[in-house]
C-alpha cells in the first residue's frame, strides 16, 4: 500500500440514484454496507434543478473516506463521458452530469444508466451474488435490463446497451413512450397491469378491484391489483398471470440470447411475488429453447429492493474510478 492510502474495508463511496419522483443517496463502504441515506423529491423543471438537488443530497452523506461517487439515472446515459442523453421521465436531454458532478464535488464521479447501476448491486451483494453471468429485469412502470457477462457489466458501444424494454413483441400492440407500438414492458409491465386490472373493473363494477380504486374502475392501478390477487380476486390474479406469462416469454427470448446464470427480476411489480414470478417460470420454460437439453436458468426475485441503486452506483464508482491500492 503506498503511503496514505486507506485500506480497501476503510474506503467509501456515494451512490446516487435519481428517479422521475425522488434522489436518493447513499454513503457506501467497499464491502456494500450503507453507512448514511438521504433523500429528496426529483424537481420536475429543468436540468439545473435536478442537478442542485442532487447535489444538496450528496452533500447530505458525504464523509471524508469517500473517494468516488456514482450516480445511476433513468434514461439513455453515454459511458464513459456520463452524458445523458435521454431522460424519458426526466427534464435532462444532452446533459454532461458527470462533468457537473465532478465539477461540484471534486472526486471521480461515475454516471450510469438506472438499471446498470441495480443490476451491479444484485450482482455483486444482492440475489446474483454466486453468479458470473446475469441478467437483470426490472419491472415497474416499464421494464428495464442489466447483463453481467463474465463477471462484467455489458454497457455496449455507447453506454445504451439492455434497453430490453424497447423490443417489439406485439406490432401494432399499446403506443409505447418511445413512440413504438406493440414494446415489450407496455404488455408486461406496471402499466400492463394496471391497464389489464382497469379492464376487468370495467367489466365488473362488483368486483374488489373497483371496491380497492374507491369505487371508481378507471383509478385501478398496478398496486390495486397486487392487492386484490392477494385477496383472492380471480380476476386480479388473472391479470398478474398474463402479465406474468408476457414477461417468462420475453425472459426466455433473451435466455436464448445470453445464455446467464440466473435471471433476477427486480422493481415495484414484484411486490406481487409468486403471483406474478411463478407464472413467468412456467411460460419461460416453455419458450426457451430445448429446455430439457439445458440447466434450468433460475428467475429469482431481487434482495436490495430499493437500495440496489445506490449501492451499486457506489460500488461501480469504488471499482472503476477509484481502485484500491496494493
Amino acid at each position: 500500500m503506498s503511503a496514505g492510502a486507506a485500506p480497501d474495508a476503510a474506503r467509501e463511496a456515494v451512490g446516487l440514484d435519481i428517479g422521475g419522483t425522488k434522489i436518493a443517496g447513499f454513503r457506501v463502504t467497499a464491502d456494500g454496507r450503507v453507512l448514511d441515506r438521504a433523500v429528496a423529491p426529483t424537481p420536475p423543471t429543468d436540468s439545473r434543478g435536478v442537478y442542485a438537488a442532487l447535489e444538496s443530497v450528496t452533500r447530505e452523506v458525504m464523509g471524508p473516506a469517500v473517494v468516488a461517487v456514482g450516480l445511476g439515472v433513468a434514461g439513455m446515459v453515454e459511458y464513459p463521458s456520463g452524458v445523458v442523453r435521454y431522460g424519458p421521465n426526466l427534464p435532462l436531454r444532452e446533459i454532461p452530469l458527470r462533468e457537473w458532478l465532478e465539477g461540484g464535488t471534486g472526486l471521480p464521479c461515475l454516471v450510469d444508466n438506472d438499471a446498470n447501476v441495480a443490476g451491479w448491486g444484485e450482482f455483486r451483494h444482492g440475489a446474483a451474488r454466486e453468479a458470473r453471468d446475469m441478467l437483470l429485469v426490472t419491472v415497474g412502470t416499464g421494464i428495464g435490463g442489466a447483463i453481467v457477462a463474465g463477471d462484467r457489466l455489458f454497457r455496449g458501444a455507447h453506454g445504451f446497451a439492455a434497453e430490453i424494454g424497447h423490443i417489439i413483441v406485439e406490432p401494432g400492440g399499446p403506443k409505447c413512450g418511445c413512440g413504438n407500438e406493440g414494446c415489450w414492458e407496455m404488455v408486461a409491465s406496471g402499466r400492463a397491469i394496471g391497464r389489464l386490472g382497469r379492464e376487468a373493473a370495467a367489466a365488473n363494477p362488483a368486483s374488489l378491484l373497483v371496491e380497492l380504486a374507491d369505487g371508481d374502475a378507471s383509478m385501478v392501478t398496478g398496486p390495486v391489483v397486487t392487492a386484490a390477487a392477494k385477496r383472492g380476486d380471480p380476476s386480479a390474479v388473472g391479470g398478474l398471470a398474463e402479465v406474468g406469462r408476457r414477461l417468462g416469454e420475453g425472459i426466455a427470448g433473451l435466455v436464448n440470447i445470453l445464455d446467464p446464470d440466473v435471471v433476477v427480476v427486480g422493481g415495484g411489480a414484484i411486490d406481487a411475488g409468486d403471483l406474478l414470478l411463478e407464472p413467468a417460470r412456467v411460460a419461460c420454460r416453455a419458450s426457451v429453447e430445448a429446455p430439457e437439453h439445458r440447466p434450468e436458468v433460475p428467475i429469482v426475485p431481487a434482495r436490495l429492493g430499493n437500495d440496489a441503486g445506490g449501492i451499486g452506483a457506489a460500488l461501480l464508482a469504488l471499482e472503476e474510478l477509484a481502485p484500491a491500492v496494493p
